[in-house]
């Protein structure tokens, strides 16, 4: 009795081995795909002197209550029509007022979409400066003098908020 001989298909021909290979082949282009999105894009949020920033933190936070004892206070308002940063600072317990401050606008994730203005004081004793780049969304808000005597700073979110109050009773990072 000899059974019947079905002549045998080469290997490429039969379904099993290709849905054996799928699983490892979908690895491989995940694993491509993933490396891609790494090399494009620097998330930025680990800093490479991350033990000097940590050091520096003391030094911030003394700026911080430098500004709150000598009761600075500053109103940060967005001119969209004619593209300027204005600022109304009250200096409170101050000298007198400086003639210049440096505003940053950092981004919450992105270091690579960080601003900084050197806002001038005009004749009206309010400071302002231009700027060119879209600002909506949300920021964390750094205003001090010159010097770095002071600092005031909160979190911005542009879109519910027109003028921003400085200090702020939920300050942000």
């Amino acid at each position: 009795m000899n059974p019947k001989l079905t002549p045998s298909l080469p290997w490429y021909r039969n379904r099993w081995p290709w849905l054996l290979m799928l699983g490892p082949f979908a690895v491989i282009v995940a694993a491509m795909i993933t490396l891609w999105l790494a090399l494009r894009s620097n998330d930025g949020l680990v800093a490479d002197d991350y033990y000097k920033q940590g050091l520096a933190v003391n030094q911030v936070t003394s700026r911080d209550r430098q500004a709150a004892e000598s009761r600075v206070s500053a109103e940060v308002a967005l001119d969209v029509d004619r593209r300027l940063i204005r600022v109304a600072l009250h200096r409170g317990r101050l000298a007198d007022m400086p003639a210049v401050l440096l505003l940053k606008l950092s981004h919450p994730t992105r270091s690579g979409f960080d601003h900084s203005f050197r806002l001038q004081r005009d004749d009206s004793g309010n400071y302002s400066a231009a700027f060119t780049e879209d600002l909506s969304g949300r920021w964390y808000v750094s205003l001090e003098d010159e010097g770095r005597v002071w600092r005031l700073a909160s979190a911005w979110d542009t879109a519910k908020l027109a003028v921003l109050v400085l200090p702020d009773a939920n300050p942000g990072p």
